[in-house]
């Protein structure tokens, strides 16, 4: 029942599980380290991460009131604002949310910016994580030659494009992988005799129904966009560099979390 009800406490208190995140993270910074131990904290961090997700799920669907669906607009800086996009929507869509790609034209070129959607829970860890990954993937880029022969921004794209996908598919393991363990302890919970609670996966196709209502509403004529199309080579590099991001929502230069990013829409 302890762990439990401290579970329960860091859901109910961001900032707790945030603290013990950053603990992790400082263990994983630690000189002398092997990289399985450096890989292992970094990997408990970011399960925390995602049993918030699941936990502050469960309390607020708990509450009297029904929660509604939220949403962010999040502006992107040149260079590079559209890869930028592609960014944060590899981050968004395992975490549970949405998010539209929105551009305007100016005299001086054009603006990029996402419309996120999503509950709200779930849009706070999309904004810090990716603040920490955003500074995490242009650390990688500095550091990265592109071949003399090739266009370095046509190499620069594809690296960060292979970035992205590392970053979601490494998102996407680590959030089935606490829905599963959710779904475990409830059935044990109901063997043992304790309270039912309506199960993850209905809780979370709730919650998911409520942000695509959310979003038809403010978009009800939204467009597919084609495929890009990336001619570089650095796509192999920049999803090797993806593989060994960070995804525990610590900002590796500072050793503190930064701070949300995005405005209400």
């Amino acid at each position: 029942m302890a762990a439990r009800g401290e579970r329960d406490g860091d859901a109910m208190n961001p900032d707790a599980l945030l603290g013990r995140v950053r603990k992790l993270l400082a263990m994983a910074e630690a000189e002398g380290l092997t990289e399985a131990a450096r890989e292992s904290y970094n990997v408990k961090a970011a399960e925390l991460i995602a049993q918030y997700g699941i936990d502050r799920a469960l309390i607020e669907e708990a509450a009297p009131s029904r929660v509604a669906a939220a949403d962010l607009v999040v502006a992107l800086d040149s260079p590079y604002a559209r890869d930028k996009v592609s960014l944060l929507a590899s981050i968004a869509a395992p975490l549970g949310c949405r998010l539209v790609h929105r551009t305007v034209r100016r005299d001086r070129g054009t603006e990029h910016s996402a419309h996120l959607f999503g509950m709200d829970a779930d849009i706070r860890r999309v904004q810090v994580l990716f603040t920490s990954v955003l500074v995490q993937q242009a650390h990688g880029l500095a550091v990265t030659r592109p071949p003399r022969h090739e266009d370095p921004r046509a190499f620069r794209r594809s690296w960060m494009a292979g970035f992205a996908l590392a970053v979601a598919q490494r998102l996407a393991r680590t959030e089935r992988t606490a829905r599963e363990r959710a779904q475990a302890q409830q059935r044990a919970d109901e063997r043992d005799g304790l309270e039912s609670h309506p199960s993850v996966a209905v809780v979370l196709a709730d919650r998911s129904q409520r942000v695509d209502a959310h979003l038809a509403a403010v978009y009800p004529r939204l467009r597919t966009p084609r495929a890009r199309q990336l001619s570089g080579s650095g796509g192999r590099e920049g999803y090797l560099a993806g593989e060994r991001a960070d995804l525990g929502l610590g900002n590796r230069v500072s050793g503190r979390v930064s701070p949300a990013i995005g405005s209400r829409g």
